[in-house]
C-alpha cells in the first residue's frame, strides 16, 4: 500500500529556516551589543585616563611656570643686590677721592678765581668758576698739571659776565682724577726692578 504525505513539508522547512535565521541574526545582534558596550567602556576608562593624566601635566607645567617666575624675580634681586655691593665697594674704594680733590682745589687755587660748582662724573671733575683774569685760569691750569691726584685740565669756555657791578670772567674746565695704580708682579708682589746694565770693561 503506497503512503502518500500530503502535509505542506516546504512551507515547514521554510519556516524553520526563518526561525533559525532570526535566532542567528539575534544571536549575532546580542554579541555585537556586547562588543560595543565592552569597546565603548575600555575607550571611556582610557580617555578617562587620559584626561586625569593631562590635568595632572597641566596641574605640574603651572606648578613650574610658577617656580621660573619666582627664579626670575630672585635672579633679578641677586642683580639688584650685585650692583648695589658694586657701587657701595666702588665708593668705599674711592671714598678718599672727594677729600684729595677738594684739597687739591683748594692748594692749587690762585687768588683772585672762585669756585661756583664741581661736578664728578667718573674719574673727570668738570670744574665751574669765576677769575678776575683769564691769566689766573692759566695759572690754575699749570698749577693742576703738577698735581699728583689731578691731571689733563682741560678748558671748555671762559665768558665775561657781571657779577653784581663787577665784570668777571666765567670759566668751565675739566679735570681727571689720577687713580694710581701699583705694578705687581705675580701673587701680587712687586714687579722687581729693572737691573742696571754692568759697564763694560
Amino acid at each position: 500500500m503506497i503512503r502518500i504525505n500530503l502535509l505542506p513539508h516546504r512551507e515547514m522547512r521554510r519556516k524553520r529556516q526563518q526561525q533559525q535565521f532570526f535566532l542567528m541574526l539575534g544571536f549575532v545582534a546580542v554579541i555585537g551589543v556586547v562588543v560595543w558596550l565592552a569597546v565603548h567602556t575600555y575607550l571611556s576608562d582610557r580617555l578617562g585616563e587620559q584626561s586625569d593624566r593631562n590635568k595632572y601635566l597641566q596641574g605640574e607645567i603651572a606648578k613650574l611656570d610658577k617656580q621660573i617666575e619666582e627664579i626670575n624675580v630672585l635672579k633679578e634681586q641677586i642683580a639688584a643686590l650685585l650692583a648695589r655691593k658694586k657701587v657701595v665697594e666702588t665708593l668705599q674704594g674711592n671714598r678718599s677721592e672727594v677729600v684729595h680733590l677738594l684739597d687739591q682745589l683748594v692748594r692749587q687755587l690762585p687768588d683772585g678765581i672762585y669756585l661756583k660748582n664741581i661736578k664728578q662724573t667718573g674719574g673727570k671733575v668738570t670744574v665751574t668758576g669765576y677769575t678776575q683774569s683769564q691769566a689766573r685760569v692759566s695759572t690754575l691750569m699749570r698749577n693742576l698739571e703738577s698735581s699728583q691726584q689731578l691731571e689733563n685740565p682741560g678748558l671748555i669756555e671762559i665768558k665775561a659776565t657781571t657779577q653784581g657791578a663787577s665784570r668777571i670772567n666765567e670759566f668751565t674746565m675739566n679735570i681727571d682724577i689720577t687713580r694710581a695704580k701699583q705694578e705687581e708682579g705675580p701673587k701680587g708682589k712687586p714687579a722687581p726692578k729693572p737691573a742696571a746694565a754692568k759697564a763694560k770693561g
